[in-house]
């Protein structure tokens, strides 16, 4: 029975409802839905590059409007330290004229050159302050030129000072020290009135410094007062005078007295001049320039509210371009999602039905909608064909059921091919041990049977000399000596090829007995190698076996044997060409009570990456034309970690052989008395 499909039948809602939804739902129908989706994105991109382009165009007039913002309270900042700035220089210039040090004229005119540059800097991108940068520039180059004066009135003061001040009063300290010392009675008339003048002079003397430092003009008053003392003394002392010597002295005083009282005059004079530059150039200068960095922050600060309003108004502006368009975005979004949704979920239900129809097992129902060509008609499709292919998967089901019977004989013919293959190594190892051992033992019998037939034929020698009674000592001790030799060489030989027999009965029953026993590590590794050591003499390949003495070990020594086994024998077929010497080296140390490590090494042609990570794969080999079946060193990781509990690993490069790494337990773990280690070679 033939379901129709929901995707392809008219919706109902939409023709009672008609209008431009379903208007729109209809056309986005005949749509595929990657373009769709490809609509819904763009539909998507359209709002947020709409929006993009609005957040750049409100982020540009928020940034200018911000940085006018920024920039009016920078120039407020700096008009405001420009004021500071000059209050300070003012303080300096009457520092300056108190306490004249370079320090604090290199001070006004840093701060002179950094009121002019930063004003005149800031004023390049602020042209609010052109025109009053102007005018600031006007006051302090005007309070720089009253400084300029002041400089000069200044050095001037200090030259008459200097040369009409402290000059004068020298030379009348020193004529009063002249006039003193020309007195030989303190009771002479002329004492007293010297003695007036003398201290009316110390008085005036420190008078006129004071005002040299304080520029006040009280004791500019007290000096000339003083200065008129010593001048209307002197007529009364050269009345008393008592010598031409004080009559000298005494006109040359009042001269000096007069150079000092007009000197004191001039001093008074320009510091009057100074005081007026200090009051009406330097003070008036930087009143003006508080005055005008006044209004400047007045303006500042009104250009400041007004950028803070235009900014208020353009976020505001902003935020509300940005919410219309968002409720719109929003809007055109919504509807055109629930379009989609409506145009995709509909079929997707129909289709959900027939799969859970599918699953239910009603396999006999058509899925309805295939004809659709959209995707969701291709998934009805697809879901018709997996429907036939589950009709057809029933029928199959009785075919594959008899394939894995098949597979399981197969897999059963393949493991009784493996036992077949390591038994054919087992034989092989077999025979190999024998050939060694054979051959090895035959050197020492045949030297045996060699001395024994010379020996023979000595004895039938010395029995016919006997005989014809041609005997001699000498002949006889000859006879002796070398029977002697004889005997000593047979008995060597033979107790060597005994030694041989006994080292492969030892290993031979090892190998027939799985048991786990005690044995010295040692001991058997040396007689395990003993009988490979043929094997390597044919091929010219050196061993060496490095282990500890009483190293106990309980564990199983026919495994362990058909290790050292398969490894020397993958050494030699592998690891060396037939014209190659090589060594292979045996290092066994004990890590602790409970382990021992093994390190089996030689110095051959090494592995490939790829041989090396395939080692212990079973069936591979890199000699399958020599008869390599490909499980020795499988074999030997099966021993390892089954049979004596441990760990191996192997490392090499190429060039530089092979190292096989092997970790053991002193005690082997316990295994079945009756089960054996499979034994093969590569």
């Amino acid at each position: 029975m033939t379901e129709i499909s929901e995707a392809t039948k008219p919706s109902s809602d939409g023709a009672a409802s008609g209008g431009f939804f379903n208007v729109v739902e209809s056309f986005v129908r005949r749509l595929r839905i990657r373009a769709r989706i490809f609509l819904v994105a763009a539909i998507n991109i359209a709002v947020i590059v709409i929006l993009a382009i609005l957040l750049w165009l409100s982020s540009r007039m928020l940034s200018q409007t911000w940085t006018e913002l920024q920039s009016v309270r920078s120039s407020e900042r700096l008009v405001a330290t420009i004021e500071s700035e000059a209050g300070r220089v003012q303080s300096l210039i009457h520092r300056y004229f108190i306490q004249p040090t370079p320090e604090v004229l290199a001070e006004i005119e840093g701060r002179w050159s950094s009121i002019t540059g930063n004003l005149f800097e800031r004023a390049k991108t602020d042209p609010a302050l052109t025109g009053d940068a102007v005018k600031l520039r006007d006051l302090t180059n005007r309070l720089v030129s009253g400084f300029d004066q002041l400089r000069a009135a200044r050095t001037e003061i200090s030259t008459l000072y200097e040369e009409q001040i402290l000059k004068p009063s020298r030379e009348m300290s020193g004529l009063y020290a002249i006039l003193e010392s020309t007195i030989a009675d303190r009771t002479a008339l002329i004492a007293p009135p010297l003695g007036k003048s003398r201290e009316a002079f110390a008085t005036t003397s420190v008078a006129i410094n004071s005002f040299y430092l304080s520029t006040s003009s009280a004791p500019a008053d007290e000096a000339l007062s003083n200065l008129d003392t010593i001048t209307n003394t002197i007529p009364v002392m050269l009345d008393l005078a008592d010598g031409d010597i004080q009559r000298a002295a005494l006109q040359r005083l009042r001269t000096r007295a007069e150079q000092l009282k007009k000197g004191l005059q001039k001093l008074t004079a320009e510091f009057r001049e100074q005081n007026r530059l200090l009051q009406n150039v330097v003070d008036k200068s930087q009143a003006q320039m508080s005055e005008l960095a006044a209004t400047l922050s007045d303006n500042m600060r009104q250009r400041e509210t007004r950028a803070q309003d235009q900014l208020d108004r353009a976020l505001n502006a902003v935020f509300l371009v940005i919410a219309i368009v968002t409720l719109a975005s929003l809007a055109i979004i919504g509807f055109f999602g629930t379009v989609f949704d409506r145009s995709i979920s509909m079929p997707l239900r129909s289709l959900m039905r027939a799969m859970n129809r599918i699953a239910e097992g009603r396999l006999d129902t058509r899925v309805a909608g295939t004809e659709a060509r959209d995707e969701i008609g291709e998934m009805a499709r697809a879901l018709e064909i997996f429907r036939e292919n589950a009709i057809a998967k029933l029928k199959a089901e009785s075919e594959l059921i008899a394939s894995k019977q098949r597979t399981e004989v197969a897999y059963e013919e393949l493991r009784a091919t493996q036992n077949s293959l390591i038994e054919a190594e087992k034989l092989a190892a077999l025979g190999g041990l024998v050939a060694g051992i054979a051959h090895e033992v035959n050197n020492p019998v045949g030297i045996s049977v060699t001395v024994a037939s010379t020996l023979a034929r000595r004895c039938e020698t010395f029995s016919e000399e006997l005989s014809r009674g041609e005997l001699r000592r000498s002949r006889l001790n000859e006879f002796i000596d070398g029977n002697r030799e004889a005997a000593n060489m047979l008995l060597a030989n033979l107790h060597r090829a005994a030694e041989l027999i006994q080292s492969f009965k030892q290993v031979a029953v090892d190998r027939s007995h799985a048991e786990r026993r005690s044995f010295d590590m040692k001991s058997l590794t040396d007689q395990i190698m003993l009988s490979l050591r043929p094997t390597l003499s044919k091929r010219n390949i050196a061993l060496v076996i490095e282990c500890p003495d009483g190293l106990e070990m309980n564990s199983y020594p026919g495994p362990w044997g058909q290790v050292l086994t398969n490894l020397t024998l993958n050494a030699v077929i592998h690891a060396f060409t037939p014209d190659m010497d090589g060594a292979i080296r045996i290092e066994i140390h004990e890590i602790d009570a409970d382990q021992v490590e093994v390190v089996f090494a030689d110095n051959g042609q090494g592995m490939l990456d790829d041989v090396k990570r395939r080692a212990f794969d079973p069936f591979f080999t890199t000699a399958r034309g020599r008869g390599g079946t490909g499980l020795g060193l499988h074999i030997v990781h099966n021993i390892v970690t089954n049979r004596l509990g441990g760990r191996i690993t192997v490392s090499s490069e190429v060039g530089r052989g092979v190292r096989f790494r092997m970790v053991l337990p002193t005690t082997a773990p316990q295994f079945a008395a009756d089960e054996t280690a499979p034994e093969a070679q590569t």
